[in-house]
Formats: C-alpha cells, sequence, structure tokens
C-alpha cells in the first residue's frame, strides 16, 4: 500500500489492490490503520479514538476532493471498518478503517448499490487498478490543506 499520510498513532494508506472497484474510475480506495495492534476500536484510548475519527473524515474528504480534480466524481464515501480477514493470521485483526469513494459514473459495483466483498483468497481483486501517483499526490495535499482548516484544527 502506498503511504498517504501519518501520524504517531495512524496511517493513512492508498490499498495497492482495491477491494471494491475494478479501476480508480469507480472511485477509489483508502484505508486509515492503526499503527499499533489493537483488535478493533474499544481498544483505542480516548485521544486516538478522536484521532481515528479525525483522519477517517479527512480521508474520505480529500478524496472526493482530489478526485474529483482527477476526473472522477464521488457521490458518496463509504467507511468499512472491519478485520475478519485476518482473525486467524499471525499478528490478528488490527482496527482499520476502508475509505470508499463511489463515482456516480461507476459501471461495476454501480453508484447506490451495495458492494460486494469476496474474501481475498478467491482472486476477485487481482486485476484491480489502484489510485494512481498523481491521484495519491492530490489526495496528500488535500490531506495537509484540510487539516489546516478550522474544522480539523480544533478538531
Amino acid at each position: 500500500m502506498a503511504n498517504v499520510f501519518e501520524t504517531d498513532n495512524f496511517i493513512i494508506k492508498a490499498a495497492d489492490k482495491p477491494h471494491v472497484y475494478v479501476s480508480r474510475e469507480e472511485g477509489g480506495h483508502l484505508q486509515v490503520k492503526s499503527k499499533n495492534l489493537l483488535r478493533d476500536r474499544t481498544k483505542l484510548s480516548a485521544a486516538q479514538a478522536i484521532e481515528y475519527m479525525k483522519l477517517s473524515m479527512v480521508a474520505g474528504e480529500a478524496l472526493v476532493s482530489a478526485m474529483a480534480r482527477r476526473g472522477v466524481e464521488i457521490g458518496i464515501v463509504n467507511y468499512q471498518e472491519m478485520g475478519n480477514w485476518s482473525i486467524f493470521k499471525p499478528g490478528g485483526p488490527t482496527v482499520h478503517t476502508h475509505v470508499f469513494g463511489r463515482a456516480t459514473n461507476a459501471t461495476m459495483q454501480k453508484y447506490g448499490e451495495g458492494v460486494q466483498l469476496p474474501h481475498l483468497e478467491t482472486g476477485f481483486y487481482d486485476t484491480f487498478k489502484p489510485l494512481d501517483e498523481e491521484d495519491i499526490a492530490e489526495i496528500k495535499k488535500d490531506i495537509k490543506t484540510l487539516l489546516q482548516t478550522d474544522k480539523y484544527k480544533n478538531f
């Protein structure tokens, strides 16, 4: 996964193999993940929980604005916290949220329809195209700008 932004506690990454979309034109996929092995959000401190929420909001807002400049109109952002797929892996699940842009003109997982999330080992995601370097650069720029606004600076 390509790093987009990080703090002492969390990292925002662009998925190398997006889970939901056949290509970046379908909306894009980011992930906000704890740097510490924490099973779920109940293991976060109050300060970490606030930071986690703030970063997920910033990631979603930046995804919408950056992708609009890149020619992809995102009508809504879905936030999904998951961990089931890593439950039996050595490190176990770590709290993270997937941030999925839902493009209004999506052709595979159409805007307004529920997403399909088959297990990783099915090969379902193998040909999906991730956000490209220019997309990521624009998202990074917007995250930095958003964090300086009153909305997020005083969060």
